[in-house]
């Protein structure tokens, strides 16, 4: 499926809930978020439809999230039936490890395929005061539990941001110089809490310049023709058992190649993260719209993806002004 661009298609991300067990500051309130009603977000038959609606139009890829998405009940259930959509090759979760503990071997006998587990610091006291919870050690617990049951790829989302946890940047490199997995450093996106908490996100350049300083040089591993892959960019360090990647959506804009869209909780398709655009799926959805029919306002809607984010044009009246957690990062 292309869009008017000619960028292919083949990746959604959808979100489950707006909730979520921790108060990540440059996400949420310390109060937390007016909930959406139970009635409000679309129920597992909905997301199953549209699932199947953009399988058959050619996506392979589906990613689960939030806020949360382990908080959702029945997520094991919804995994095993989208893994037996005929199209869909990878379904994978991004989560912040809390509940991974009790829901591990679970989500694995699902079919789950990957994880990331977003991880900012490794020190219990700044993970405390990132997310205002002192539930350091359950990710550490879940991290084990995953490596333990034969999980194969594992990727780690961290921001860097001044004064918050930039010193720890040749560290949490290093989870993929012991293990083999993937730590990703994503730019601090205007979107949320960030700023009205004051912080300032370290660019990438930078982050490339700390790791080089403190391990060597870092080699390009290269993209994978047809590779089901994110925007990152991986690069593997000598001695590492794993590879870093970079997500620098500020610096070095990636729109040219975005391959995906998102379903927000409530059943809205967005085209881009960062603009208003998109389809109100629930309301065809519970409006009795037929399964070619959905096929149709699809496709339609996915030809019309916008060509660009407008993360640096604050005054554009496309610009959403959701946060994340409403999105589905």
């Amino acid at each position: 499926m292309l869009d008017q661009y000619e960028r292919k298609i083949e990746y959604v991300r959808i979100s489950l809930t707006d909730r979520c067990n921790l108060r990540c500051r440059y996400c949420m309130p310390e109060e937390g978020v007016t909930k959406l009603c139970h009635a409000d977000i679309l129920n597992f038959a909905e997301i199953l439809r549209v699932v199947r609606g953009l399988a058959a139009l050619g996506v392979k890829k589906v990613r689960l999230t939030g806020g949360e998405p382990l908080v959702r009940r029945g997520i094991t259930d919804l995994i095993r039936q989208i893994r037996q959509v005929p199209g869909i090759e990878q379904v994978v979760l991004t989560t912040n490890g809390v509940l991974l503990p009790e829901m591990g071997a679970d989500l694995l006998q699902a079919g789950l395929t990957g994880l990331n587990i977003s991880l900012d610091t490794l020190r219990p006291e700044t993970f405390a005061q990132i997310t205002r919870r002192p539930l350091f050690e359950r990710v550490q617990a879940g991290l084990e539990q995953m490596l333990s049951l034969g999980m194969t790829d594992i990727k780690f989302n961290c921001v860097p941001i001044y004064e918050v946890n930039d010193e720890e940047i040749p560290a949490l490199a290093a989870l993929a110089k012991d293990y083999s997995v993937k730590v990703r450093f994503i730019e601090l996106m205007p979107i949320g809490c960030a700023y009205e908490v004051g912080y300032e996100g370290v660019p990438m350049d930078e982050v490339r310049a700390r790791l080089t300083k403190a391990y060597g040089s870092l080699h390009p591993v290269g993209r994978k023709i047809d590779r089901l892959q994110g925007p990152a960019e991986y690069y593997k360090v000598p001695g590492f058992k794993g590879q870093v990647g970079f997500i620098d959506a500020m610096e070095h804009k990636f729109c040219a190649t975005c391959n995906r869209v998102r379903l927000t909780a409530e059943g809205f398709l967005k085209l881009c993260l960062n603009q208003k655009t998109g389809l109100d799926l629930r309301a065809l959805l519970r409006n009795g719209i037929s399964d070619e029919n959905l096929k149709l306002a699809l496709r339609q809607a996915i030809y019309r993806k916008p060509a660009e984010h407008l993360f640096t044009d604050r005054e554009n009246t496309a610009r959403d002004s959701r946060a994340m957690y409403q999105v589905g990062g």
